[in-house]
């Protein structure tokens, strides 16, 4: 049976072969001088050699023997890769170092996670982050397929996904856009009936109004546009209407207004959704803890 060496006994032979001295070497590890001998003998007795010449009391300095010579080298390279082991898995778990992937809705993308992201990773400049932006149905498929740590998005049909756990964060109203120069544009408020005399173009998010007062709007929407670049052109060039989260809306947009609906009101949910039979990684972890407490804040 190969012996089992200890990484202590290991800086304590380097020590003393290096400082010539037990006196020196029990210094350096803060320890007697006779638990330095007593670990360098148990060392010995494992490897079945001496490691250092016997030695008058009145010689100055300790000397390794030729098997001490051989073996020093290879200390020094166990001590090393060990050292580098431990730092390495230290830093991931403090999330310093490692890939993190994570998947969202471009609402959130866009609003909330620029600051976030920014400050979490202040302090671990070595982490690599994989960040992918797209709708909820697509940022589902991510997290099914494992393709990210986590997922950021709305999950409607919570019944469907078992499999999965939705930690909600953010809401936002659902409310009307349409170009400033819309009838509708001088309200304050809306209410789903004032919608059906005007052009819907319904998109991803359109499914919020399904089991309310306002689904009938769904079955009259004469477009559907999935991609939000595409939807804002069709908004601008006067195509019609459309409703949107609050966070969806484009902020700095000079040609759109927002407009909340009361009747009914919908509030839209959003948060971490993660696999419920799998561990996050320290870093995905360490993330998610953090996008917590800056919502919280």
């Amino acid at each position: 049976m190969l012996p089992e060496l200890k990484i202590t006994q290991l800086r304590h032979f380097v020590w003393v072969a290096e400082l010539k001295g037990f006196h020196a070497a029990a210094e350096k590890a803060h320890r007697t001088q006779p638990a330095i001998s007593l670990s360098i003998r148990d060392l010995e007795n494992k490897l079945g050699e001496s490691l250092f010449e016997k030695r008058n009391a009145k010689t100055a300095k300790t000397e390794l023997t030729p098997f001490g010579q051989y073996f020093l080298p290879k200390a020094k390279e166990l001590i090393e890769h060990h050292d580098r082991v431990s730092q390495d898995m230290t830093l991931l778990a403090e999330h310093k170092t490692g890939h993190l992937r994570l998947a969202s809705v471009p609402s959130i993308a866009s609003r909330m996670l620029p600051s976030i992201l920014s400050r979490f990773v202040e302090n671990a400049p070595n982490l690599h982050i994989s960040f992918y932006d797209d709708n909820a149905g697509a940022v589902l498929k991510m997290v099914e397929n494992q393709q990210v740590d986590f997922g950021i998005a709305s999950m409607w049909e919570e019944k469907e996904h078992s499999d999965k756990v939705f930690t909600p964060i953010w809401e936002d109203q659902i409310g009307v856009v349409c170009r400033q120069d819309h009838p509708l544009a001088e309200k304050t408020e809306v209410n789903w009936e004032e919608l059906q005399q005007h052009r819907l173009i319904s998109n991803g998010t359109s499914r919020l109004l399904r089991e309310t007062d306002a689904e009938p709007l769904l079955a009259n929407s004469q477009f559907y546009i999935s991609n939000m670049i595409s939807l804002i052109a069709m908004l601008e060039a006067g195509m019609g209407i459309t409703t949107l989260p609050g966070f969806a809306f484009p902020q700095h947009n000079s040609e759109l207004v927002f407009i909340p609906m009361t009747e009914p009101y919908i509030v839209r949910k959003i948060g971490i959704i993660q696999l419920n039979n799998r561990s996050l990684t320290p870093a995905a972890e360490s993330l998610v803890e953090f996008i917590l407490t800056q919502a919280n804040s």
